[in-house]
């Protein structure tokens, strides 16, 4: 017999090896039982919603309590062909339109004040950030007041500056020209403050070395904005952007509140319209097929959103 020997590779690699313990599978399904927790609260009031509410657009499910029938694809057929819905996307279009391009300029613009204000930056970060955390409740009766067409504090400062007479106050909330215009303005000053904070927090990791070099090339303000700070920020630009279009298109709580979808359904979105078919008209399959319809709709912006700035950013 012939005695094998270790090579030095071979006789380090047994040193460096752990040692394998009968504990050491059982350890590493540790980690799953801190997640257990919350996977299964995911599962039980996300994942099962989501596979209930497609299955019940295939049905006539009602609130009412009867037993639903299968139906097929009448649901999402009917979605299709009806104008009140149609109507509901339109303007949940033209709110998301108006108010997306304001909610993102205002930010960086108000992000940069905040940013390059020494002694009163920590105010200025108080004052675009505070709306935010009001809930929407509130919000919504604060500027209910001030819209309103007799004492209200919009007309008022109108009168003070003669743009308007006292004896025609302009009405808001009930015109159907103008309606969807306050909500805009309301809705921007509320959760102005999220995508600022976002903003500021990005302007806060460019390295300043990088200013002082291009201010020693002559570079000024404006120069550096353009060349420096608006291309840095262009990956936090695409995701304000895509959850602000997110957001605009799922909006209903300051249209419900304010508005009612009025006047003459003006103001009556996607979501108020899912609400008004499920809870007021019972038929929870045909708003489970219009939620959908909506849910696509909302997936589809936000892959083009996705790709195109991930585009931009390679």
């Amino acid at each position: 017999m012939t005695a094998q020997t270790e090579t030095p590779a071979e006789a380090q690699a047994a040193t460096t090896r752990p040692p394998s313990t009968p504990n050491a599978k059982r350890r590493d399904w540790t980690g799953l039982w801190f997640v257990l927790p919350f996977f299964a609260a995911y599962a039980l009031f996300l994942i099962w919603p989501t596979v209930l509410g497609l299955y019940y657009s295939f049905t006539d499910k009602s609130i009412t309590g009867r037993t639903p029938s299968w139906v097929g694809l009448d649901n999402w057929a009917e979605a299709f062909a009806d104008d009140r819905a149609w109507n509901a996307l339109w303007n949940t279009a033209v709110f998301t339109l108006y108010s997306t391009p304001p909610l993102v300029v205002l930010a960086i613009v108000f992000a940069l004040l905040a940013n390059r204000a020494r002694r009163a930056g920590w105010f200025l970060r108080l004052a675009f950030f505070a709306p935010f955390v009001v809930p929407v409740s509130v919000v919504t009766t604060i500027w209910t007041w001030i819209y309103q067409p007799d004492g209200g504090l919009l007309n008022h400062y109108l009168e003070l500056f003669g743009i308007q007479s006292p004896d025609t106050p302009t009405i808001w909330l009930q015109d159907e020209h103008r309606a969807m215009w306050a909500v805009v303005i309301t809705t921007v000053w509320w959760t102005l403050g999220f995508n600022f904070l976002l903003y500021l927090a990005a302007l806060q990791t460019i390295p300043q070395d990088v200013y002082e070099a291009s201010a020693i090339d002559g570079a000024g303000w404006f120069r550096q904005l353009r060349s420096i700070t608006l291309p840095l920020l262009s990956r936090t630009t695409g995701l304000v952007i895509t959850l602000q279009l997110i957001a605009s298109l799922r909006i209903f709580d300051q249209m419900y509140l304010m508005t009612g979808g009025g006047p003459n359904r003006a103001t009556e979105v996607a979501i108020h319209y899912i609400y008004i078919a499920g809870f007021e008209g019972y038929r929870i399959g045909y708003a489970s097929a219009l939620s959908y319809v909506l849910f696509v709709l909302i997936l589809l912006v936000s892959i083009v959103q996705f790709r195109l700035f991930s585009r931009k950013g390679a």
